[in-house]
């Protein structure tokens, strides 16, 4: 990809308008941590991450990224379509009888940029050393990217899969954590702390780096691109991306109200008149 700054934030609005428009539509799905990875979205598929249209499961010599949040379906979805992987009309069909876009992602249906059914939190991980190790053992030196959830972090399977990673130096991976301090309950901090998160990841072997302006597109290219130089040194890096649910509406924001409701008529008019583009290019 070759797009200006420029042209990914209005890629970046596009995918807002998108998420908001499709959990209206069927006053379901999950908006608020959608719209805070709006950014490492735009940033991964439009600067950072090489990959090969059309789409193959395989993704020899390419990299490959892997959702662990599956919930978080709608800006993903959108992503895919807004960079090429299926027709952007697809998006009105997102969690419709028969649809491809499931509420969580599957793979039975075979949409492009789908490697793996996410939305059984903790798993994601796993999955993505294993993809890093095939990697390795063919010879192949293309990178794997995940992402992750902080609440996500509270289950256990996650530093099973950490401590895992760090001990067989699988140094060809860039898991990011969206650490935006709510999940579906209430705060982090008080479902389940996750103390000095940092210290945690450092500790359990890791390289880690740490964005304050997750929602500043700029300085999540600049992260990952970061990221990627301290790839092959031994060590699995690590990125905690500090956002805001709901980044990009109002009253969306500051709450973990947002995680999985859908906005009413009022309210959705209300997001695209904030999210408005000059040349709007919805489905």
């Amino acid at each position: 990809m070759n797009k200006s700054i420029d042209e990914l934030s209005n890629i970046a609005t596009q995918i807002r308008r998108d998420i908001v428009r499709m959990v209206h539509a069927v006053n379901s799905g999950h908006p608020g941590g959608s719209l805070g990875c709006t950014e490492f979205f735009t940033a991964l598929y439009g600067k950072v991450m090489h990959y090969n249209l059309p789409f193959t499961m395989e993704g020899k010599g390419e990299d490959l990224f892997f959702l662990s949040n599956g919930h978080i379906s709608p800006v993903f979805y959108s992503t895919l379509a807004r960079f090429g992987f299926f027709p952007i009309e697809e998006l009105k069909t997102f969690r419709k009888l028969d649809s491809r876009l499931q509420g969580h992602p599957t793979t039975h249906e075979g949409l492009p940029g789908i490697r793996i059914a996410s939305g059984s939190l903790g798993q994601g991980l796993s999955v993505a050393i294993g993809a890093a190790l095939a990697k390795k053992l063919n010879g192949d030196n293309s990178l794997v990217y995940c992402l992750h959830g902080d609440g996500e972090l509270q289950e256990g399977q996650i530093w099973e899969a950490l401590m895992y990673a760090a001990a067989k130096n699988v140094d060809n991976i860039i898991a990011t954590i969206d650490y935006n301090g709510r999940q579906i309950d209430g705060d982090t901090q008080d479902v389940l702390s996750l103390g000095d998160l940092h210290a945690k990841l450092k500790a359990f072997g890791w390289e880690v780096l740490e964005e304050k302006n997750g929602n500043h597109l700029e300085s999540v290219i600049e992260s990952l691109e970061t990221a990627k130089k301290k790839t092959g040194q031994g060590k699995p890096v690590v990125i905690i991306l500090h956002t805001e649910m709901g980044a990009g509406v109002d009253y969306m924001m500051g709450s973990h109200a947002w995680h999985g409701k859908a906005p009413n008529d009022e309210q959705l008019s209300l997001a695209l008149e904030q999210l408005y583009l000059n040349l709007v290019a919805d489905y």
